[in-house]
Order: structure tokens, then sequence, then C-alpha cells
């Protein structure tokens, strides 16, 4: 099996993963853990994973120059991208986060046009435009009420940073695949990650009541820290090393067809007719941003 293919089983392995946190991590909050507390005890559970599993690894040192890019893809990647979206879903929706987290391809390509100076065509402009008016209308026009969603514009706002952070992180740290192993980028990461997300998360943190937490809860909280975190971390750290932050983001295509279906199936959420055509529209718009432009002959 050759190392792109490998790629893209990582990638869809932890698209999967990304699919079901929605419903699982949502479970979690506020009864058990609040998000941000939920946020601290998630990096601390990956560093200290990383830092296990990076004994087997290569021993690399990181150069002094690379040091100001991986705190900078720490503070997005580890730092606003958690805080946002955790905070978004307590106070959202498992459906509209599953559905609004498909504008992230948009705000890559955006953000790589302005990095790289890729020029923008009429369809892509098109599709942007296409893609942001599903995410706002979903924004603006969600009037559902569900006691375990509290503030469900403010939350899906929330998610639009959310995917915003995470794209310019994938752009960020996709020269360090290229330098450094999974394990010693990942490590690093998330050892920073919990210095920014301390301050924060230190008060929702020390009222998490462990002793009297039930199954339900612990086993919600490994699957959000080994497979929400440990995992997709390292298999898209390693997808990175084989396709483009782009085509990476294409993945998340999936993420809302199975975050939906496991939703709707277990009954934490439901379907009406404004996600259905915001999920269109932003389909849509990620598809024409996505494809790529005919070469001229």
């Amino acid at each position: 099996m050759s190392n792109r293919t490998l790629a893209f089983l990582a990638a869809l392995v932890a698209t999967t993963i990304y699919g079901l946190n929605h419903t699982i991590a949502k479970g979690l909050m506020p009864t058990y853990i609040k998000p941000f507390g939920l946020i601290l005890v998630r990096v601390i559970g990956a560093s200290i994973l990383f830092w296990s599993i990076s004994l087997f690894g290569p021993k690399e040192k990181i150069a002094v120059g690379h040091w100001k890019r991986i705190f900078i893809c720490a503070f997005f990647g580890m730092g606003i991208n958690m805080l946002a979206f955790f905070k978004g879903l307590s106070l959202s929706t498992p459906v509209n986060s599953s559905i609004i987290i498909t504008v992230s391809p948009i705000l890559v390509f955006l953000m790589s046009a302005f990095i790289v100076k890729e020029k923008i065509t009429l369809i892509r402009y098109f599709g942007i435009a296409l893609g942001f008016s599903g995410a706002l209308a979903l924004i603006f026009f969600s009037n559902e009420t569900q006691l375990n969603a509290p503030n469900i514009p403010v939350g899906n706002m929330l998610f639009v940073v959310n995917s915003a952070t995470y794209g310019l992180y994938l752009i960020l740290v996709k020269p360090l695949t290229n330098k450094y192993h999974p394990f010693t980028i990942m490590k690093w990461l998330f050892l920073i990650g919990i210095f920014i997300n301390f301050p924060i998360a230190i008060s929702e943190f020390i009222e998490i009541e462990w002793s009297s937490l039930p199954f339900e809860a612990i086993w919600k909280i490994c699957f959000v820290v080994v497979g929400t975190t440990f995992l997709t971390y390292l298999l898209n750290i390693y997808a990175l090393k084989e396709l483009k932050a782009s085509t990476l983001s294409v993945f998340i295509y999936l993420q809302p067809i199975i975050g939906i279906l496991y939703a709707i199936i277990i009954g934490a959420d439901s379907l009406n007719s404004l996600k259905i055509i915001t999920a269109l529209f932003i389909f849509a718009g990620v598809y024409l941003v996505s494809k790529k432009p005919k070469l001229k002959v």
C-alpha cells in the first residue's frame, strides 16, 4: 500500500472520529464537565500520550528558527480552535456544528490564496459567497430552542471561528511536517497548549468531581482525549506529510454526514428544512472552491 493511500486512510479515520465527536462531546457538557475544563483535560491527556509515544520515535531537536511557528501553531490549533469549538458545542447542537465546520475548506482556500497568492477565479468567488451564505443563514435564522443548547446563534458563530483557526493551523503546520516526525511536532504543540489554555480553563477544570463521574462520562472523556485528540491529530499530521492542506480539508465533507446520522440515530438532535438547505449551500460552495480550474490550451 502506497504512502499516499495510507494518508487518505488516515484522513478518513480522523474524519470519522471527528464526526462522532460532535455528539459524544456534547453529551459531556455541562452535566459532567464544562467546556473549558474539558479542553484542559484534553490537552493534558494528549500531551502525556504524545510524550510517551515519542520515546519510541526519533530524537529530534527543534531548530531555533522554528519555535516561533511552533508557538503560533499551538496558539491556533490547540488554543483558539479548541476553545471556540467546545464552547460553541456547549451552546449549540451537534447537527449545527457538523454543518458549519464544513466551511473550513473555503477558509483554508482563502487563507492559502492570501499567503501563497493563488488566483481566485470567478467560480471560486461564487463558491465562497454560496458557502458563507449557508453558514450565515444557519447562524442568524436558526430559531430552534433546546434544553441543552442555550444560545445557538453564538454557538454557531464560534463554530465559524473554530473552522477558521483550524484551517490556519493546517496551513501553518504543513512546513513543519516536512522537517520533523509527527511525534515531535505533536508532543511540543500539546505541551505548549497546556500553558495556553491553563489561565482560561483552570477554574472549570478544578470543578470536575472525578470521584462521582459515571462510566458514561468516563468513556466519553476517554474518547475525546484518546480518539478526538490523540489519534486525530496524529493521523492528520501523518496525512499532511503526503497530502496538501487543501486536499485534507476536503475530507470535512464526510463529517456532517457521519455527525448528523449519529446524532439522529441516538436521538441527540434532529434535522429541519433550514439545516438541510444551509448544508446544501455550504456543500455546493465547498465543491466550487475546491474544484481545480481547467487548464487553458
